[in-house]
């Protein structure tokens, strides 16, 4: 199958339009009048939830921790991490009303006039989770056991990137494994599991290419932080070609944040250092889409040897 990617060769933009209408033709997601907001098919969302069981069966006798957040997070989490400094142009911040009885005529009034109404809105507490891992370092403020913490998170991320780009999607679903605890520990748990999921996404026949990556931060300052990102090597990204083979897709990213999250939560080891963290991260979309797209439409037909795993 992987040489219908190949051969497609046709203008990424239009690539990705047909695979898009291609999903929708099958079933698979459920297209909106918004850009990035799709819902999901019965069969799409089966495959990701057994491709999420795959995951959690190859932690390799790791018990991590499994709590769950909502998608929203307080909004002090973003204010603390300087989040609007970096990635202002991705944060999705919750509105709602507060006004009067005056206030709320003129709101629905603007509303049914087809007029724009989120002036009449006035900030929350809360804003969308741009990661699945978001919510959770604030828990770990304070000394940690000596083995440290692995804990395991899916979530709701959002991030304002509208594009009719398929695999680019305004809220999107992570299966995070978060490691905290001393530096040397959780690099070699970064390195690990990026060893590991390499071969988990190649034994489900996927061609994969792994690369250091950066975050999206924005504007001239971030190119810079962009730059010493990949200089320190501190991102990973596995790829897959999922419909233009020049411009493969990240399916899974490895972050090692250093003693980001440890500084900024007070999060300490058994010895009071500063604690490190790394996480690593699969687009769980993302590597659905990368399945129908090398395998084909219909899992009845998919290999045997991707049906096993998947279907144990």
């Amino acid at each position: 199958m992987h040489a219908r990617i190949e051969q497609a060769a046709m203008p990424h933009d239009e690539a990705g339009e047909s695979f898009f209408r291609e999903l929708v033709e099958h079933g698979l997601i459920i297209p909106s009048q918004v850009d990035g907001v799709v819902g999901r098919g019965a069969r799409f969302e089966e495959v990701l939830n057994r491709f999420d069981a795959l995951v959690l069966r190859s932690d390799d006798g790791q018990r991590a921790e499994a709590p769950m957040f909502p998608p929203v997070i307080e909004r002090r989490i973003l204010e603390k991490l300087h989040y609007l400094d970096t990635f202002p142009h991705l944060c999705g911040s919750v509105h709602s009303f507060f006004g009067d009885p005056r206030q709320a005529l003129r709101l629905a009034t603007r509303a049914r006039q087809g007029e724009r109404w989120g002036e009449e809105l006035e900030q929350t507490d809360v804003v969308l989770a741009p990661a699945a891992c978001y919510p959770l370092y604030p828990t770990l403020a304070g000394v940690l056991p000596p083995q440290g913490r692995l804990v395991t998170l899916i979530g709701w991320a959002y991030r304002h990137e509208p594009s009719r780009e398929p695999t680019r999607m305004q809220s999107f679903r992570v299966r995070e494994i978060i490691r905290v605890g001393d530096p040397d520990t959780v690099l070699a748990w970064r390195d690990a599991w990026h060893v590991r999921a390499r071969d988990l996404l190649d034994a489900l026949g996927l061609p994969i290419v792994s690369e250091v990556a950066s975050d999206p931060f924005f504007g001239r300052g971030g190119m810079m932080l962009a730059q010493s990102q990949k200089a320190a090597k501190l991102k990973f990204e596995i790829q897959v070609p999922i419909f233009d083979a020049a411009q493969p897709t990240a399916v899974c990213s490895f972050n090692l944040h250093q003693d980001h999250f440890g500084k900024a939560f007070d999060i300490r080891t058994a010895d009071g250092q500063v604690a490190h963290s790394a996480c690593l991260g699969f687009g769980m979309e993302r590597v659905v889409m990368a399945l129908f797209r090398h395998h084909g439409m219909q899992t009845d037909d998919w290999p045997a040897a991707v049906r096993a795993l998947l279907w144990p």
